[in-house]
């Protein structure tokens, strides 16, 4: 009986601190920052607060994945993905990321105590079930962007942030593509799905997406009011110890591609030499650019996407392609089906032009088949033509 009436006195006294948290002089609040992983989800890092009371060791993040909502595959397709805030034991949250062999490293906040009261609040009050989730986007509202906006809100806009020494202006794509390996599935995937909006440069404020820089914005930080640094100590708690990235060129996407392409123009080679064409190849090709075409169509124009829209792969993965291929089938085509085909040596032409001057920078893992492309519609022409 004894036991039952103390563990109610404990959990009552906890849901009254909860809600109104009375820290002690010694609470430490801080920022996390948890750099990146060997996955495609892990390679641009984490962010979440720590929160020190004296009696409790916890962190606060946003980056949690409402897999349980029974329409998180279609809002994810959509654009329309939420994600959730949730809390954890740091010393599980350490753990967890120091097996991943992930660098963590910590800034403590110079906050006063009724600071320190009034974020700590926000968190508790943010985290209950209704307000926990948020609509997020990739480069404007994440789990670092979060760091910065909670930070601000809760301060009322008195942080000035200095510009990093290491800043220079770099567009979103780049800033995306310095964490990955250009050769990698994942940067292919990237490169191809989003579209031209992400090759502008990021302005300082912009680059907060990432968490690293995050940290490095945070680290120079100062409060207007009073020009004191926003951290009073950085802390660097584990370090990655092995930096390399596992690659295979046997299986990245350039050596798919490379093959493809030679076998692609050994075909049309050997086609030319016996007067022949491969059906069946010309089937594959109009058929697979016209699928991967009707994607980008769809993510440009039927989802809430910020970054897939303006996407100039559909200038060699043209989405009406489907339609010429009732025309390959046939031994004779529609006369249009010739120009149909200049048409797309004009467009993979034009992909080369933004590339060049910089509308749109393409993923060098796709040239081979580029050219293979090139090479395959200029003897199509030549073969209707002298048929």
């Amino acid at each position: 009986m004894k036991k039952i009436i103390l563990v109610t006195f404990l959990f009552f006294c906890f849901s009254s601190y909860s809600q109104n948290p009375n820290l002690k002089s010694e609470a430490e609040i801080s920022i996390i920052t948890v750099g990146p992983g060997k996955l495609l989800n892990d390679s641009f890092g984490h962010s979440a607060f720590r929160v020190q009371t004296g009696y409790v060791d916890i962190v606060y993040d946003y980056g949690r994945y409402p897999f349980d909502d029974p329409n998180f595959y279609t809002n994810f397709a959509r654009g329309k993905l939420k994600y959730l805030q949730g809390v954890a034991n740091y010393h599980d949250f350490e753990v967890h990321y120091i097996n991943q062999d992930r660098t963590i490293k910590e800034q403590i906040l110079d906050l006063s105590q009724e600071q320190k009261r009034e974020l700590y609040s926000f968190l508790i009050h943010n985290n209950k079930p209704e307000n926990r989730a948020y609509l997020y986007d990739f480069f404007f509202d994440n789990c670092a962007t979060k760091m910065r906006d909670v930070s601000e809100l809760v301060l009322k806009n008195d942080i000035a942030y200095e510009t990093p020494e290491s800043y220079k202006s770099e567009t979103f794509r780049t800033l995306i593509n310095n964490n990955l390996n250009w050769n990698s599935w994942g940067s292919f995937g990237i490169n191809v799905a989003l579209g031209s909006v992400i090759d502008r440069a990021a302005s300082p404020r912009e680059y907060m997406f990432l968490p690293e820089y995050i940290f490095q914005f945070i680290e120079k930080a100062s409060f207007k009011s009073s020009g004191i640094p926003l951290v009073k100590k950085s802390i660097v708690t584990y370090q990655q110890k092995d930096s390399s990235k596992d690659s295979n060129f046997l299986s990245s996407p350039l050596f798919l591609f490379c093959l493809i392409a030679v076998f692609i123009i050994v075909i049309t080679y050997s086609n030319n030499k016996n007067g022949q064409r491969s059906i069946w190849l010309d089937v594959v090709l109009f058929g697979v650019t016209s699928i991967v075409g009707i994607l980008l169509f769809l993510l440009w124009f039927a989802t809430d996407h910020t970054a897939t829209a303006y996407n100039y792969n559909i200038l060699w993965a043209f989405p009406v392609s489907f339609l010429a291929i009732i025309q390959v089938l046939k031994k004779r085509p529609k006369k249009w089906f010739v120009g149909y085909l200049k048409f797309l040596i004009v467009m993979l032409c034009l992909m080369s032009l933004h590339w060049s001057i910089g509308v749109q920078r393409f993923t060098p893992t796709l040239i081979p088949l580029f050219i293979a492309l090139l090479f395959r519609y200029f003897y199509l022409i030549r073969f209707y033509k002298t048929a």
